[in-house]
């Protein structure tokens, strides 16, 4: 099962939006401000929350268009999901096809990351578009996670 959304930043280029999702300034401007590592090919990244965090092997990178990563540590249902960007430029957007893979499970956890996911690719869009993003823990609460 998967996680699937779609999103248009407007007056961005590709590149713009690859930017924001493979550089450690990007996803930190959007995701959350705790984030490290490698974002090269086979790097690993560190995304940290007030709950727990998750840990990115980087797969695929194929500038402006397709960044793939791979979890490789967090909460046991993210285990072995993997995480799909493809860009496209649409007229004055770039659209996003988004893509968390892989869940053996659509229990309640998923939802809510379903909807997270939502928030912060409106984070996203709002960084590039705006140039300040909501990054945990500045982000919309929806709920506590227990």
């Amino acid at each position: 099962m998967d996680i699937l959304h779609r999103i248009g930043i407007r007056d961005a280029t590709p590149q713009k939006v690859y930017d924001a999702i493979t550089t450690i300034d990007g996803l930190a401007g959007w995701w959350t401000e705790k984030t490290e590592g490698e974002t090269g090919v086979g790097g690993v990244i560190a995304f940290r929350f007030i709950p727990g965090g998750f840990d990115m092997k980087v797969l695929e990178l194929d500038p402006g268009k397709l960044v793939r990563w791979e979890v490789v540590d967090g909460p046991p249902e993210w285990l072995g999901t993997t995480i799909r960007w493809d860009l496209e430029q649409r007229e004055d957007y770039t659209i996003i096809l988004f893509k968390h893979e892989g869940w053996r499970d659509a229990g309640e956890f998923m939802h809510h990351c379903s909807t997270k996911w939502a928030s912060y690719l409106l984070s996203l869009k709002q960084l590039v578009e705006t140039g300040e993003g909501a990054p945990s823990p500045r982000d919309v609460q929806i709920s506590d996670w227990h």
